[in-house]
């Protein structure tokens, strides 16, 4: 009985070691298939204009810097990434304020028509963003706002519903006895939040502040739509307009030198994520915890 129980022992254990490599590999496949596109971006960076059109090898045949070169001299790149910079910090602050001060009472307090008002917040998510953009852009002209960073800035301090709802998941994770400990010892609603609750929610914070950074570092619909001149452009209108230029009558546009900006591009989002990724993946799924 015990040699049957050992030689079942041992298959399952082969069994478990095929599973975890079969898992390893698929791992590496999917990774390779996820770096692919920033591996092309990389090789087309050293490329000359010629060659990036005519060869699609991975390994470029002369390495060269030209086209960064480029893009730090004659691009106008660093103003392009204050622009972006500002936007991303402007947009991260005003959606981390407004949208834990909403979720709060939402989580934490007992109100009429709580449930209705949560439900009201979470259907606007249904409302497609580009549907308001006219209304917003006749409004945002009659405020003299227009070609400023001001109309993606301003409505991030009205919360954002997507926002609420990862923050309100959060907040009922934390225990209620540390509300009634507060209150007791005579802690008002908003010496609760900002002195408790906030602390505590480091997690979701860092993630939704991070999530908000990559989302309007690459937005491009909203700043087209709002910024005519170039004085406020950011990068993603840049890579856009700057790098193309007119050559015998006809529109040339320097692919290397857009695989360039696009490569210095992809840096901060990757930092954000290596330094923040803890925070991240705990945020999300603690996130989920409670309906």
């Amino acid at each position: 009985m015990s040699n049957d129980y050992q030689v079942s022992k041992k298959k399952t254990s082969k069994k478990n070691k095929v599973t975890s490599k079969l898992i390893y590999v698929l791992k590496v496949l999917v990774a390779v298939i996820m770096f692919t596109p920033i591996i092309w971006i990389l090789s087309g960076s050293f490329k000359t204009l010629t060659e990036f059109t005519t060869s699609a090898k991975i390994i470029p045949k002369n390495l060269i810097l030209d086209n960064y070169e480029y893009v730090f001299s004659t691009g106008n790149f660093f103003k392009y990434f204050r622009n972006t910079v500002l936007l991303m910090l402007g947009t991260a602050v005003g959606t981390l304020l407004s949208s834990s001060l909403v979720s709060y009472p939402l989580a934490r307090m007992e109100f009429p028509g709580k449930k209705l008002f949560f439900s009201i917040i979470i259907g606007t998510m249904l409302v497609p963003e580009i549907s308001l953009i006219i209304p917003k852009y006749i409004m945002f002209g009659k405020l003299g706002w227009l070609d400023s960073l001001l109309p993606m800035i301003i409505p991030a301090f009205f919360a954002f519903p997507y926002n609420v709802f990862l923050f309100r998941q959060f907040l009922r994770s934390i225990p209620k006895e540390l509300d009634e400990a507060a209150i007791i010892d005579g802690c008002s609603h908003i010496g609760l939040f900002f002195r408790v609750i906030a602390p505590l929610s480091k997690p979701i914070y860092i993630t939704i502040g991070i999530l908000s950074s990559v989302y309007w570092w690459n937005e491009l619909t909203q700043p087209v739509f709002y910024l005519n001149g170039d004085n406020w452009r950011t990068l993603t209108i840049a890579l856009m307009t700057t790098f193309t230029y007119i050559r015998g009558g006809a529109f040339v546009v320097s692919w290397p030198t857009i695989m360039a900006a696009s490569s210095l591009m992809i840096i901060p989002p990757m930092l954000l994520y290596l330094f923040g990724s803890k925070y991240l993946v705990e945020g999300i799924k603690t996130s989920g915890i409670k309906g």
